[in-house]
């Protein structure tokens, strides 16, 4: 049997602490399909879930399919999600990726991390967004909580998003990505803030890498 190191201790505790904290963590983007999820995901890049939310509760009421979305049209799109930042380029991404679907994948979704990638405006965290979300295909998507989380509890160090998913993957189970991932953006957004972090209320301060380094 592989002895369990040092790092997965570590990770495992952490888990096992915010876990408890957290039973209810979850996606907190609104969606009843694969394809309301990836447009939720589209449009949340530098918003908040619960504007997100708003937005698409009126968008997706009238057009929650690739067809439909293309048929608003880029201007149309564009007035509905007005009041989320970036407007513009993310209605160009998603009309763009609403008509790959429509042509090359007719009109579904792909499961494929891949595939979903090579969607306008898809990057890996969206993907891994999807994939573990809609399809329930373990996956770690690392946006800017689960990144200031993990390297502030010391199971992470990498520089880039993506090295983080990595090493997040190794130390912990592939049946736990996805929890790890609601986890970790829960902590980040209840307790673990990015300028005043809670750390008094912190369930996993005493595993914390940084809090033992400011007393």
């Amino acid at each position: 049997m592989t002895e369990i190191n040092s790092d997965q201790t570590h990770a495992n505790l952490i888990f096992k602490a915010l876990q408890k904290e957290f039973p209810d963590a979850h996606c907190e983007l609104d969606y009843h399909s694969p394809f309301e999820l990836l447009i939720a995901t589209i449009l949340s890049a530098q918003c908040t879930d619960e504007r997100v939310n708003i937005v698409t509760g009126s968008l997706f009421a009238e057009a929650n399919t690739p067809e439909a979305i293309i048929a608003l049209g880029q201007l149309g799109l564009e007035n509905k999600i007005r009041s989320l930042g970036l407007f513009h380029n993310k209605a160009k991404n998603i009309i763009a990726a609403c008509r790959v679907l429509v042509e090359d994948f007719q009109g579904q979704v792909p499961e494929e991390l891949d595939l979903l990638r090579q969607l306008p405006g898809v990057g890996r965290k969206t993907a891994n967004v999807v994939v573990s979300n809609a399809f329930g295909i373990p996956a770690l998507a690392v946006d800017t909580h689960v990144f200031r989380v993990a390297h502030r509890l010391g199971i992470a160090n990498g520089k880039t998003p993506e090295k983080v998913e990595q090493e997040l993957m190794k130390i912990f189970s592939r049946e736990n990505w996805t929890l790890v991932h609601h986890l970790l953006i829960f902590q980040g957004r209840r307790i673990c803030l990015a300028r005043n972090p809670r750390c008094e209320e912190c369930p996993v301060s005493h595993l914390c890498v940084t809090y033992k380094e400011k007393q």
